[in-house]
């Protein structure tokens, strides 16, 4: 039987609550732009201007809004129980801004040579769920 994706040490997962306006919103169309000016607590939005800042080869940008999303999305979880460590679910889908937001960030950091913040990240990404880079690049 295999352990992947196991909580070993028996911390209760955190699941954040979902934001049904940016759904909408994005389901909509709106840009992320948009998204991340209309909703600046969201990791979504944030994430998302960072996907599309490296997509276009801008890698500073994406650092930046990648940071910003993660902070947003460590607020987010503080704000839902969540004390430093544990379980942070891929599979639950109001989790997954943020899990973008960490993933961008570490690619980032990777592009400019961070190479402290990659490792860090990188554990805390396969601490919050060692399947989410797998769904994410999916």
């Amino acid at each position: 039987m295999s352990n992947i994706g196991s909580n070993l040490l028996g911390i209760p997962e955190t699941l954040l609550p979902e934001d049904v306006e940016v759904n909408a919103r994005l389901a909509a169309g709106d840009e992320a732009v948009d998204i991340a000016a209309a909703f600046p607590s969201s990791s979504l939005g944030w994430a998302l201007l960072a996907d599309e800042a490296h997509s276009e080869g801008h890698v500073v940008e994406s650092y930046a809004y990648a940071r910003v999303g993660y902070h947003r999305g460590l607020d987010a979880l503080r704000k839902a129980g969540w004390r430093g460590q544990g379980p942070v679910p891929w599979r639950h889908e109001p989790n997954r801004g943020f899990l973008r937001s960490l993933y961008a960030l570490q690619r980032a950091a990777a592009a400019i040579g961070e190479a402290e913040e990659v490792d860090r990240i990188s554990r805390f990404l396969n601490d919050s769920d060692p399947l989410a880079v797998a769904g994410i690049e999916a």
